[in-house]
């Protein structure tokens, strides 16, 4: 595989470059997505399917305020030790002791603390009902550790192992850590001991190729058989090439640029409304993602369930741009500046094309590009200070109430623009404490019409999921994560 970088650990909750595409791995879940059939051959999970993996079967309290999940017995680790009920409340409490990523999935999964029953039997106690937890617990964190080799490495000052996870692993999935070359690769051999069925391929190389044409030239040469980190040029130059096959399908992943309502001149809704109208969406899609993406229709994707398409009322019109400039008191138009950074291949170019759309309404875009770093820090909960910027979505698990509440509620991390509706906020508290699926869908709908309304965000693209690879290579699944699973392909 020509990957971006060589991990730089392998810690399901301290995701460095690398990192997440690889943990992906070495950790089963309790639970898993069912899979469906896509376009053209490849497949996908299916939000509304979930599956026993390392928990074959769990049953919910009466008053839905815990579960209780019963493990298969003789799975074990690469490390030849088997799970037990105490792996998963270690691997919980390290979680929410490091108060990152996993401690977050628990937190609106609303999972209080996690108990052993018995030796096979895990208890997760909850402080609402929740709709979101089966979903979240396809999650690659909090990860299941081997606790018991865990356990040898830890020190006192390092009571999780942190340090030792950085080169190795101890986890119950397909393949486990072999050896790591700092910068230049990493090697991972399938898991003897997998209790599902075992790996085609018996050895992945990870290699770091940081320049996108070598991993292209790479794969057409037959030199390597996966490639990650493509623009959509590079994409369709590959479906020309031999040897080669690209498959696609409909993904999670979100083209934005977002407007800050703390602002000027985006305090005024009908300003947001009119940079929406204003937006040249045809113009997007073809310029900048070459035919391959389809148009972002609102606050979800359509992958996640109670998505509605037909909420949808932002197709291009310059005149209703233009009335509603006139009407918030700028009938000679507005002069603002989109931010924009390299943290995805496609917002330059998305800026080019805005620049020119909105230009014709009297809207006029100045561009200013900023470091990585900049915009990483400043979209983030503590700063939000960017008034108007482009920047990604992904909402890695395919739940409603989760995108929403991550995304479109003061307290969610990815509320990168610090977008503030207590009325829709209030429908998303409701709907994640609600397991009726219709009726949660029915405030869910409502919390689409409230975003759209307020026209904090450009809509602008559902980008797709997109891999190239050998010709010869098969099985390819597409999880909300992103990273494929090697225990998926074979040649």
């Amino acid at each position: 595989m020509a990957a971006v970088n060589v991990p730089g650990g392998f810690d399901g909750d301290v995701l460095t470059p690398g990192s997440q595409n690889t943990v992906t791995q070495l950790y089963e879940t309790l639970v898993g997505y069912g899979v469906k059939d896509a376009e053209g051959g490849a497949r996908e999970v299916d939000a509304s399917v979930i599956e026993p993996k390392l928990a074959e079967s769990w049953e919910f309290a009466d008053d839905e305020l815990s579960v209780i999940f019963k493990l298969r017995e003789g799975v074990q680790s690469n490390w030849g030790n088997e799970l037990t009920a105490e792996d998963v409340k270690w691997s919980w409490d390290k979680s929410k002791a490091q108060d990152r990523t996993g401690a977050f999935i628990g937190q609106v999964s609303n999972v209080e603390s996690v108990e052993v029953v018995d030796t096979y039997e895990v208890k997760f106690n909850l402080t609402d009902p929740s709709p979101i937890l089966l979903r979240a617990l396809t999650l690659y964190t909090p990860s299941i550790y081997d606790s018991t080799e865990m356990k040898k490495h830890a020190t006192k000052s390092d009571p999780w192992a942190l340090e030792w996870i950085k080169t190795n692993s101890a986890g119950f999935g397909p393949y486990y850590v072999d050896d790591v070359k700092a910068g230049s690769e990493a090697v991972f051999k399938a898991n003897p001991n997998y209790y599902g069925d075992q790996p085609h391929f018996t050895s992945v190389v990870y290699r770091a190729v940081p320049d996108a044409s070598t991993r292209v030239q790479l794969l057409q040469a037959g030199s390597v058989d996966w490639i990650e980190e493509l623009t959509f040029q590079q994409l369709n130059e590959l479906e020309k090439s031999d040897g080669v096959k690209v498959q696609s399908v409909a993904g999670n992943f979100q083209a934005r640029a977002l407007m800050n309502p703390n602002y000027e001149p985006f305090k005024d809704k009908r300003v947001r409304q009119a940079l929406n109208y204003a937006t040249p969406h045809e113009q997007i899609l073809n310029n900048v993602f070459a035919g391959r993406a389809k148009q972002s229709r609102g606050s979800l994707v359509s992958t996640i369930p109670c998505y509605d398409p037909d909420l949808w009322s932002y197709e291009t019109d310059i005149d209703k741009a233009k009335s509603l400039l006139a009407e918030a008191g700028h009938a000679d138009g507005i002069d603002i500046t989109l931010e924009y950074s390299s943290l995805n291949w496609w917002e330059e170019p998305l800026g080019i094309q805005l620049k020119d759309g909105l230009a014709k309404a009297g809207i006029n875009v100045s561009l200013k590009r900023i470091p990585d770093a900049d915009m990483t820090a400043r979209a983030a909960i503590s700063e939000r200070d960017l008034p108007f910027f482009t920047f990604y979505e992904q909402s890695i698990v395919l739940d409603p109430g989760y995108s929403l509440l991550l995304t479109s509620t003061p307290d969610g991390s990815a509320d990168r623009n610090a977008y503030d509706n207590p009325e829709l906020t209030k429908l998303i508290e409701q709907a994640n404490v609600i397991t009726d699926e219709s009726e949660r869908c029915e405030l869910i709908k409502e919390a689409q019409q409230i975003h759209l309304d307020d026209a904090s965000w450009i809509y602008s693209a559902e980008i797709g999921a997109h891999e190239a690879m050998a010709e010869d290579i098969e099985g390819w699944v597409w999880n909300p994560d992103n990273h494929e699973r090697w225990a998926d392909l074979s040649r």
